[in-house]
């Protein structure tokens, strides 16, 4: 044995650590080190300073792991932590006595006194000296110590005395008297010992392990044992053991007597019957202990005396006390945490502790988890029952008489039909496996089982076990396996599956344009139409896609388009590493060159990595031509052209002042107003002129950005919690609020959302969440990847049982490295799903910081939060950037896109019909040919302040022309858009392109009529045509012919447009001409529209059923029940 050193005592603290809350911990075996690891851990603050004693002579090791010993006999191998570990403790925080013994606790004084004559003052004082081997009634322990041959199975010394004694030629029998976990623990350190050819072991019961296995696992077990070559005496009761007097007097052990008569043989014994909890110090100074043994404590582990606490084996709660390492640890978590944690989180309290088991016994692979037991005591209490119903009958007067009636249980099998649990098996004989897998009756929950051989699953069903939840999959796949399912590829579905609802594509579409050669998902997605609609299928098509063209034998690449040759991760690396930080360079350094203008693809993945490492303002003019639309003016377009406005309400609280305010806002702008599933409120059909002023009063209000338009946080849900839910336990607002502060702003591959819930009835909906938290009795379990939407995924368990005060960091990580490692419009859950290696990898890298990288991460993440600004608050009070906010830039006339409705108290836009027919815009429909359009001026250079950072659009112009039509004037090179009107009724767009000169066309989109192309991205294609991308649904437009690049079926006009005099003029047909062509209120889409052209299923829900008033046809035809009563006819009944 090599200790790790000779009665040394490792206090290096000074006078600075008296000042701290004093820790006192008597022991230093496995749970006493799991709690001083803890506390170190969770005491981040420095309250608290620790001191232990231990009796051995060397520091904490692994018990469980004895058996090992016998093979290296290296106490080292076996310790729990190095002997570096204890010296890089700060001495301020921890100090350790090894080969001292605690004698005696002055409870009044509260100090201790030791066996080397030391006396330690404490605060608190925790108690963790474990339990002593148990002896059979028919042998004492002072003979025990007296006869040789004789000995326990408790530690290292215990293990050095078997070891020595079998060396002697003469012991070649080895008995071991147990069968439970200990006894075969003890039976294999001897079976692997060569001089002992012949070991036994003695049980009482049927078969070994009985308090882990039923008879079917504990036959199975026997078995193997057996087949080992080690004799099993089952329902053997020793009754004393015999011996032999030595020549130099000592006893010596010869065997066991068996009954009256019988005898065995053996020259060595290890006694593994049970333990003995180690109460006799705590019960000489005056603590209250249990009759049964073991300190007694409550649901806080204090005992009876103030601040002295109770651990591990030697503790008793409820009258229970615990042989297993797993609720010891469980006491010294609770403890801990209590200790540091309670400031926003309730107290955690001692419940049931979990006694599965998972061990390598005799080289069996055994488990046993949750209530494996739960079958036999159900049938115990169902027979129980059943035999009390046959036994007692009542007369006529109801007086109890005794009947005996013949047992219904003889003459068949037991009626199992309203059985509480049932139970599914599997016993191969074969490979020795076996699994017993217990449910409710229902099959909604597990409650609990037993595996011999294959024991794989046992984490997982532990898990299961120990959240009480509803099972999402039938029993049967706990034994059979999952029935296999269709793939992200789709890879199970039939050719003719539809995968895009909207334009009806089905999955042999895909297929069918790779074998004709179309390898681009571009190109592919044109000609079939699919993701062409609301793009939820978008990801379903990509997969496929992908696995099409594997299949065809066709490369694929993750490009982002054709002017970025690479993914977006990679993208994040380069710009981080090369530290780039505007669209030019990047275009110059990796994209295909500076003159580049990129697209819809790359512009908004780039402003996302730009925005996710530096996080400078998105009106920023060198950023602010990459936004999308959302982005660029701060707010959410709506089908109608007009904006969203959403207000942050961290965690969902608001004061009622703050309600007000919204009220006040909603009502002076007309604005429509709901509660989003996010706990916020928003306001739809704010005007963009409208924008600045409605944030101004908002932030007046008390009110920031909610980025309900970016690609970043959206909302952290919360449930009340503690707050003032009774059944809370965690601080749900409060850190549901920390959360949603700390990562607004946060700009990532797509958008993410939080949860908070204060318990396990998870009112906040955490697992549907990106991120979600739940609080337990024991801290946070974290949850990752989940998330609603057209492709809704269940969060993954990522971290159980937290400390408050670790959450964060574990949120950051995750966050920051979906940030650097996930594609563009990249949800987390698909990251998540096919991230190699899976949710374990990431639990290395992000928790174990298997790559070292996780102080990165925690820098980049604290970085980051550290640049918010609240982007409304900066636009309200710059006037460049509210000029940008005009609906038009030559006048302040306003045109409405949609008509307005009133519905249920508040207006709207009306509904889109179910499918606008196609449309094509040409010159030639024009009356006046183009040889005599004329050049009109729309706006000036002054207005549009081009610049060479990017391409956006105009600032607004206030020189009427005579006549009016709309038109949306664009620059490329700035970083806003504004619509300019010519004519009555009509709308245009002008873009400046850096090196390629000023561009116009119509502002309306014909896909869906709306009059947005002035908030669309500019962008060329692989031979350099420029063109704009409708915000709403991303149709292309070329800006020298209007022909839609992504989709036949639509065409815009196109105008020449130059510079000239400082003057952007529009070469244009008579006003006149564009109002009878193009006009707003020719193509503005109103209530009637849906009913002209079809409405939207989703819109036209027509209820069939009782309305409340009298049909008189029915009347006059006596099928009306004229009374209002229900007739039976099926009238009442609803149709959809």
């Amino acid at each position: 044995m090599v200790p790790i050193a000779n009665d040394t005592i490792f206090d290096k603290s000074n006078g600075a650590s008296e000042s701290k809350i004093q820790v006192v911990v008597v022991g230093l075996g496995m749970v006493g080190i799991a709690f001083i690891e803890k506390l170190l851990n969770l005491d981040t603050a420095g309250k608290y300073f620790i001191r232990t004693c231990g009796e051995e002579p060397v520091v904490a090791y692994n018990r469980v792991g004895l058996t090992e010993y016998f093979q290296h006999r290296n106490i080292e191998e076996l310790y729990l932590n190095n002997a570096s570990w204890y010296a890089e403790q700060n001495p301020e925080q921890f100090a350790f006595h090894i080969g001292e013994q605690v004698t005696a606790i002055d409870t009044v004084n509260k100090s201790v006194h030791t066996s080397k004559d030391n006396d330690f003052k404490y605060d608190i004082l925790v108690l963790a000296t474990g339990s002593g081997a148990g002896l059979p009634p028919y042998l004492s322990q002072e003979r025990a110590d007296k006869v040789k041959g004789v000995f326990v199975y408790r530690n290292v010394a215990d293990l050095e005395n078997i070891m020595d004694y079998a060396d002697q030629p003469e012991v070649t029998r080895a008995s071991v008297v147990g069968g439970g976990l200990l006894g075969l623990e003890a039976a294999k350190a001897v079976y692997d010992i060569p001089t002992i050819p012949d070991v036994s072991i003695l049980i009482r019961q049927n078969y070994p392990l009985n308090r882990q296995l039923d008879p079917s696992a504990g036959e199975l077990v026997l078995r193997k044992i057996e087949n080992m070559g080690v004799k099993v005496l089952t329902q053997c009761q020793p009754t004393a053991i015999t011996t032999r007097i030595a020549e130099d007097g000592s006893e010596i052990f010869t065997g066991f007597k068996i009954g009256e008569e019988e005898e065995i043989g053996a020259d060595l014994v290890i006694f593994a019957i049970g333990i003995k909890p180690r109460d006799d110090l705590a019960a000489i100074s005056g603590i209250t202990c249990a009759k049964r043994g073991g300190i007694d404590v409550g649901d806080d582990l204090q005992s009876s005396a103030p601040g002295v606490y109770a651990i591990g084996e030697c503790a008793s709660w409820r009258g229970n006390t615990y042989g297993l390492i797993a609720p010891g640890v469980e006491m010294a978590d609770i403890l801990a945490f209590n200790l540091t944690q309670t400031d926003s989180h309730a107290p955690r309290k001692m419940n049931d502790p979990d006694l599965s088991t998972k061990l390598k016994l005799m080289g069996v692979d055994v488990a046993s988890f949750g209530d494996f037991f739960a079958d036999d005591r159900a049938i115990k209490a169902a027979e129980a029952a059943e035999l009390v119903a046959e036994r007692s009958v009542t007369d006529a007067n109801g007086v109890g008489i005794a009947e005996v009636k013949p047992s219904r249980r003889k003459a068949g099998p037991r009626d199992t039909r309203n059985d509480p649990v049932k139970c599914l098996t599997y016993h191969d004989p074969f490979s020795a496996t076996y699994k017993k897998y217990i449910f409710t009756a229902d099959g909604q929950y597990l409650l609990g089982g037993i595996m011999i051989g294959d024991v794989g699953a046992f984490t997982k069903l532990v898990a299961i076990t120990k959240k009480k939840k509803k099972l999402d999959v039938p029993p049967s796949e706990f034994i059979m396996g999952a029935k296999k399912e269709g793939e992200d590829d789709g890879g199970d579905l039939d050719d003719d599956a539809q995968i895009c609802s909207c334009h009806n594509v089905e999955k042999g579409a895909i297929s069918r344009c790779i074998k004709e050669g179309i390898t681009d998902l571009a190109a592919i997605k044109k000609k079939t139409k699919a993701g062409a609609g609301c793009g939820g299928c978008v990801p379903l098509v990509t997969s496929i896609f992908k696995a099409e063209m594997k299949k065809a034998g066709h490369a694929t690449n993750n490009n982002l388009c054709a002017h970025i040759k690479m993914s977006r991760i990679d993208l994040f690396q380069v710009c981080k590493v090369k530290k780039l930080q505007d669209f030019n360079t990047i275009m110059e350094v990796v994209g295909i060159g500076k003159l580049s203008q990129g697209c819809e693809i790359c512009k908004p993945a780039i402003a996302s990595v730009l925005a996710s490492l530096y996080n400078e303002h998105v009106m920023k003019p060198r950023h602010h031509g990459l936004q999308d639309t959302n982005d660029r003016f701060l707010a959410n377009i709506q089908r109608n052209g007009t904006f969203s406005v959403v207000p942050r309400m961290a965690g969902g609280e608001v004061t009622p002042d703050k309600l007000i305010a919204l009220g006040q806002v909603a009502k002076e702008y007309n604005l429509y107003t709901k509660i989003t599933g996010g706990q916020r409120i928003d306001l739809f059909g704010a005007q963009k002129a409208d924008l600045p002023d409605i944030w101004e009063k908002l932030g007046a209000a008390g009110f920031e950005s909610g980025h309900a338009y970016g690609k970043s946080l959206r909302t952290v849900k919360s449930c009340v919690g503690t707050s003032w839910c009774r059944f809370g336990v965690g601080d749900s607002v409060g850190l549901a609020i920390d959360l949603e502060n700390r990562y607004r702003g946060v700009r990532s591959p797509h958008k993410f959302k939080g949860g908070v819930s204060g318990c396990v009835r998870e009112c906040a909906e955490a697992q549907g969440k990106d991120f979600g938290l739940i609080a337990t009795d024991k801290g946070w379990n974290v949850f990752i990847g989940g998330n609603g939407g057209a492709n809704p995924r269940h969060a993954i368990l990522f971290a159980q049982d937290v400390p408050p005060s670790k959450v964060v960091r574990i949120v950051d990580r995750f966050l920051m490295f979906y940030i650097r490692t996930a594609d563009r419009l990249v949800r987390t859950a698909p990251w998540v799903e096919s991230f190699e290696g899976g949710i374990d990898k990431l639990k290395r890298i992000l928790l174990d910081d298997e790559l070292g990288i996780c102080g990165d991460l925690d820098r980049e993440m604290d970085a980051l939060v550290g640049t918010y600004v609240d982007e409304w608050a900066v636009a309200v009070k710059d006037p460049e950037l509210r000029s940008q906010f005009k609906q038009f830039v030559n006048t302040t006339d306003r045109a409405p896109a949609i008509e307005l409705i009133e519905e249920r108290g508040q207006t709207r836009a009306a509904d889109w019909p179910k499918d606008f027919p196609a449309q094509k815009f040409h010159a030639e429909d024009l009356k006046t040919p183009r040889s005599q359009w004329e050049w009109v001026p729309m706006a000036t250079v002054e207005d549009l302040r081009p610049t060479e950072e990017n391409t956006t659009c105009v600032f607004p112009f206030s020189t009427r022309p005579r006549l009016h039509t709309t038109l949306t004037v664009f620059n490329s090179s700035m970083r806003r858009s504004a619509a300019v009107k010519y004519g009555q009724d009509s709308q245009l767009a002008i873009f400046h392109v850096p090196g390629k000169g000023y561009w116009a066309t119509q502002q309306l989109c014909p896909h869906k009529r709306a009059f947005v192309l002035d908030h669309g991205i500019i962008g060329d294609d692989k031979d350099g045509n420029l063109y704009v991308s409708c915000p709403l649904h991303k149709r292309n437009f070329r800006l020298d012919t209007g022909d839609c690049i992504n989709d036949d079926e639509y065409k815009i006009l196109a105008f020449e447009a130059k510079e000239e005099g400082g003057k952007i003029l529009l070469r244009l047909p008579p006003p006149e001409d564009l109002d009878e062509l193009i006009g707003s209120s020719k193509w503005m889409v109103r209530k009637a529209t849906a009913e002209a052209l079809g409405r939207n299923a989703a819109t036209a829900i027509e209820i069939v059923g009782p309305s409340g008033e009298v049909d008189e046809d029915q009347k006059v035809a006596g099928t009306d029940c004229g009374d209002g009563s229900s007739c039976s006819t099926g009238a009442n009944k609803l149709e959809w």
